[in-house]
């Protein structure tokens, strides 16, 4: 638990909460239930019984929750329950009158710089030092010793001002309230404070030095290279420098005519070698080794000084091993020249190695042989080599060529190598062999070249479609240079996912290329077995495009003219089809395409989802269909059912009968007893009619039940695919499938899964498979049967869309309320809960958000007998007022009813009529309200934003005002194209009103980055959305 003193409670809670706090413990309002080392539970009794807890983290950092709703705080602040607890705590302790005078003193004397090296606008004195480096011999052996020094005054004890430093203390060398370091100075200052805690003292040492430990020494060497450094050594002083390359070390190797081969070392007395440090002194300059080089080069100094040796003798008969293992290892280290003496008997042509491979009784034989000039060696046998001649052998090229040997797994005689495994052949072949190519040239036999598939396989998938089955198609394998009397067997060992498969006439054919992976990955995408590809696999159409997309581009597959022709009737429906007489005159171009398009799938036994913009004629399409089903339903005596929101009902029944009116649409609503009834009477019916929550209660009866067609409008309420809506409507039994949703996506790409898994099942087959799809990969398969078109592209003679921003700044006592709110929704969301807490809070954060935006619209609609008003509230006046004197009419939407209750007692009091609707409203009173409203009877109509988004066409109207905003942007356009659709001729302004400077900004913000989710999917664009995370939770509140 940290130290708890009055100015720490001030500081985290402000003057106000602490005095109010400290009149809570002095009336003792305070009970402390727990009080433990790093944390504490306590209740505070205000007007009623709050609940503080306060954690004490590492360090001096405190958290801290109260459940009061903090209205009187500042969002800077903590509340002044929190303060009665912690003064509380603090007496308890008997910390506050302990620690006043250490307070006092601690405010005695100037604050420490926060910095030791010079900042801008610096104004104390840089101060220059230099320092020294000496390697010297300690206990622990030769080690590198540091000095400081100040212009001609060495530092010492060098430990303590160390100590100072770090603590900002004045020393007789250093006041940092006056003077400051180069930043590069400060650095390698710091490095040396760190070192000197970690160490204990050594009388041994001079209190003027300071022992660099080995592990430092890589950490301290680069800040070095940028400091003012000298090096002593040897008694002379030379300027600190790092060097590559190799040391000043010389290796003659020559022939003596008394002492035979003489290597002769010169330089190696001038250096200091620390082998700890894998450094090399000379003179001023500091050399960094390998390990290895460093402790050979350690060693070979050890032998010299030991046995006082200038020069060592090479026997004769050791020549050889000298020049190909030593001489190459003392390259690393320094400058070798060899005497021409030695050099006339070396032979130094380059490695040219050579391998043979045979098959003799089922046995893969290799030779390998390393060739230099005219010397020819076998790595595996025992061979002397030449005596007149020294070989001076690449080792490294050696060793790697051996490497491959022994990863082949080769077994060893004296003669070479050998390979009875026939996997272990196939690895060697086409893994090793590559690799051993580009260090070894390679002989191979005829038999050993006929084990390799020459050139490169192409399995391929041949595609067809049936001129008697129209919505089959046929898969079958072929490859180029396979006999067919091998395909059943090579598709057997790809399905058992072996690496290769051995032809009949023996050879190895790889099934590990992108060709056969590729394959394998598209039938995975099948439950029947791979050899069902050798006779032809007959599928479903709907499973054949999936199949077809399952595949990385169209490699994979050779597709016939006949499937080509097939999918591209899908794509570009018959215009032949002929449209239903009544509607030929009444439907636009795009509608007819749309009707044709419907008809296409349904003729291969197909669904779909008429995706087309809000406002151009989802409805009418399909009565274009129905009717033309009319004698296929009658026939076979199963109706079309239409499932839509309740508030639709009646609008689809008056939409048939006004284009269809042949048609007999039943809607079946009412009690549970009438709608039994006709359930069961449905064969009297062409068309029923019915509503999302019916269908829940009485899906068992419909499941019993078969429909020529089902259409789902507004298919977006069965988005959540575990819903009882969406589970009930997933078992309606019916021949064609058609969701109609001008926003197939909302949140989430899981949305567009759950339409489908109704519409067309096999299409994506389960949720965790869909999830591992690409977006690239679900906008490719669903092209054919998603149909969207936008209004700017299809109807150029609807007018213009004006969408603008009105903000308005909140009123005083409007914006002291937010700001008490939000600081405590950011108090709870961001500095106590981590992400996964979020997760988990997430329904309790967004009701505190909705908070926020009720207040942005007005506080009244959650705090009773408030008598203020609000900024948007009255900014709405005044839009009411301008429109009704430029004449304009006004649709005015709202999620929250009780916000329209408030605008509609405002214009009852100013005597202005006005059409209400929300979803208490009857289905049958919706089309008579908005009729009159379309008729010119009223100038205003309030609309719930969820009750009246969809399905109403109201393009009597000119203006529609979004008096608050909603986290999806696709339901807003939704309410905004009630007026801007088919019929309307005026242009169609949008206002949305906000709350500037509050969380609906950041809305706003959050709309435009999830804008784009369906064209992304449609159209393939890059941009993406997810429904609301914990990070738009955190951007709304930052």
């Amino acid at each position: 638990m940290p130290v708890i003193t009055d100015k720490m409670i001030t500081d985290l809670c402000g003057t106000v909460s602490y005095r109010r706090g400290k009149s809570y413990v002095q009336t003792g309002k305070v009970s402390i239930s727990l009080l433990e080392r790093d944390q504490c539970e306590a209740v505070v009794h205000g007007n009623e019984p709050f609940q503080v807890r306060i954690e004490f983290v590492a360090g001096d950092e405190i958290k801290t929750a109260c459940s009061c709703p903090s209205l009187g705080a500042s969002y800077k602040y903590e509340c002044q329950h929190v303060a009665a607890v912690l003064l509380a705590i603090m007496q308890q302790e008997g910390h506050g009158a302990r620690l006043a005078d250490e307070l006092l003193t601690l405010f005695k004397e100037p604050a420490v710089p926060s910095s030791k090296h010079q900042r801008h606008f610096e104004k104390r004195l840089v101060q220059s030092l230099q320092f020294v480096l000496k390697p010297i011999v300690t206990s622990q052996g030769p080690q590198i010793g540091l000095e400081i020094w100040f212009d001609a005054r060495k530092v010492e004890p060098i430990r303590r001002f160390l100590r100072q430093l770090d603590r900002g203390q004045p020393s007789e060398f250093h006041d940092p309230y006056l003077h400051c370091f180069l930043a590069e100075t400060d650095a390698v200052l710091q490095q040396l404070v760190a070192i000197q805690m970690d160490q204990h003292e050594d009388i041994t040492i001079p209190d003027s030095m300071l022992v660099i430990p080995p592990y430092s020494w890589d950490a301290l060497l680069p800040l070095l290279e940028n400091a003012d450094v000298q090096l002593e050594s040897a008694g002379a002083s030379s300027p600190f420098q790092r060097k590559e390359g190799t040391l000043p070390i010389d290796f003659h190797f020559g022939l003596s005519k008394t002492d035979g081969h003489l290597l002769e070392i010169s330089g190696l007395a001038e250096v200091v070698i620390l082998e700890a440090y894998r450094t090399v002194v000379q003179k001023g300059d500091v050399f960094r080794l390998a390990p290895e080089d460093c402790k050979r080069l350690a060693d070979l100094a050890r032998m010299l000084r030991m046995s006082q040796a200038k020069h060592i003798a090479i026997p004769d008969e050791q020549v050889g091993f000298f020049l190909e293992k030593v001489v190459p290892g003392l390259r690393n280290i320094g400058e070798v020249d060899i005497d021409p003496s030695v050099t006339n008997r070396l032979v130094q042509s380059p490695l040219v190695a050579k391998l043979y491979i045979d098959r003799l009784n089922n046995r893969l034989l290799a030779s390998l042989e390393f060739q230099y000039g005219h010397v020819v060696i076998n790595p595996v046998a025992d061979r002397e080599l030449p005596k007149k001649a020294t070989i001076l052998r690449d080792i490294e090229k050696e060793t790697a060529i051996l490497q491959l040997m022994e990863e082949s797994q080769f077994a060893e005689t004296d003669e070479g190598y050998f390979l009875h495994n026939e996997e272990l052949e196939y690895a060697f072949l086409y893994h090793i062999l590559p690799k051993l190519q580009q260090h070894v040239r390679v002989y191979a036999t005829t038999a050993i070249r006929n084990r390799i598939f020459k050139g490169h396989p192409q399995p391929r998938i041949r595609v067809k479609a049936f001129e008697d089955r129209t919505n089959w198609l046929e898969f079958k394998f072929e490859m180029d240079g396979i006999a067919d009397r091998d395909i059943r067997a090579l598709l057997a060992a790809l399905e058992e996912k072996r690496k290769y498969y051995r032809l009949r006439d023996g050879t190895l054919l790889s099934l590990e290329t992108k060709e056969f992976e590729r394959l394998q990955q598209m039938m995975n995408e099948l439950p029947e077995s791979l050899e069902d590809l050798e006779k032809g696999l007959t599928v479903p159409f709907i499973r054949g495009i999936r199949l077809l997309h399952s595949g990385e581009g169209e490699a994979a597959f050779s597709v016939e003219d006949s499937a080509r022709a097939f999918l591209e009737k899908l794509q570009n429906p018959d215009v032949s089809i002929e449209v239903p007489e009544l509607l030929a005159a009444v439907l636009r171009p795009y509608q007819k395409q749309g009707y044709r398009w419907m008809k296409t799938l349904a003729s291969f036994g197909l669904g779909g989802i008429l995706a087309d913009d809000m406002g151009l004629g989802k409805t009418v399409q399909s009565i274009a269909f129905i009717l033309s089903e009319q004698k296929a339903i009658r026939r076979a005596k199963q109706p079309v059912l239409i499932v839509c929101p309740s508030s639709l009902t009646y609008n689809w029944q008056q939409e048939l009968a006004k284009f269809a009116p042949s048609l007999k649409a039943v809607i079946v609503d009412g009690d549970r007893k009438k709608r039994m009834k006709l359930w069961q009477s449905d064969q009297e019916a062409d068309v029923l009619i019915t509503s999302y929550p019916l269908v829940r209660r009485d899906i068992q009866w419909i499941e019993k039940m078969t429909f020529h067609a089902l259409f789902l409008d507004e298919a977006q309420a069965i988005k959540n695919p575990i819903t009882l809506t969406a589970r009930s409507v997933k078992k309606i039994r019916a021949a064609h499938r058609f969701a109609l949703t001008g926003t197939p996506v909302e949140n989430a790409l899981e949305e567009l899964w759950s339409i489908y898994h109704v519409i067309l099942p096999e299409l994506f087959g389960g949720l965790r498979e869909f999830s591992e799809l690409r977006r690239q990969e679900v906008a490719r398969r669903i092209r054919p049967f998603l149909l969207r078109r936008m209004k700017r592209e299809v109807v150029q003679e609807l007018p213009e869309k004006i969408e603008m921003i009105d903000s308005a700044e909140l009123l005083p006592e409007q914006k002291k309320l937010y700001a008490a709110y939000l600081a405590k929704l950011r108090h709870d969301t961001l500095k106590y809960l981590d992400k996964e807490t979020i997760r988990k809070n997430k329904i309790r954060i967004l009701a505190g958000l909705t908070r926020l935006r009720q207040i942005c619209c007005h506080p009244a609609l959650f705090i009773d007998g408030y008598k203020g008003s609000s900024a948007k509230f009255e900014q709405l006046k005044r839009i009411i007022q301008d429109s009704q004197l430029a004449g304009r009419r006004v649709l005015i939407f709202s999620q929250f009813t009780k916000m329209l209750d408030l605008i509609g007692r405002d214009l009852a009091f100013q005597g202005v009529p006005f059409f209400y609707l929300d979803g208490q409203t009857p289905a049958e009173e919706r089309l008579e309200l908005c009729q009159r409203f379309n008729d010119g009877e009223r100038d205003l109509f309030l609309i719930s934003l969820k009750a009246g988004g969809t399905g109403l066409n109201l393009t009597g109207a000119d203006t529609v005002i979004l008096y608050d905003l909603w986290w999806n942007p696709a339901v807003e356009e939704q309410a905004a194209d009630r007026a801007h659709r088919i019929g309307q001729e005026q242009v169609v302004q949008v206002i949305k009103l906000v709350a500037r400077g509050t969380i609906e900004d950041k809305m706003n913000e959050l709309q435009e980055k999830k804008r784009n989710l369906i064209e992304e999917i449609i159209d393939s664009r890059e941009n993406s959305l997810t429904s609301l995370t914990e990070e738009d939770i955190v951007e709304l509140l930052t």
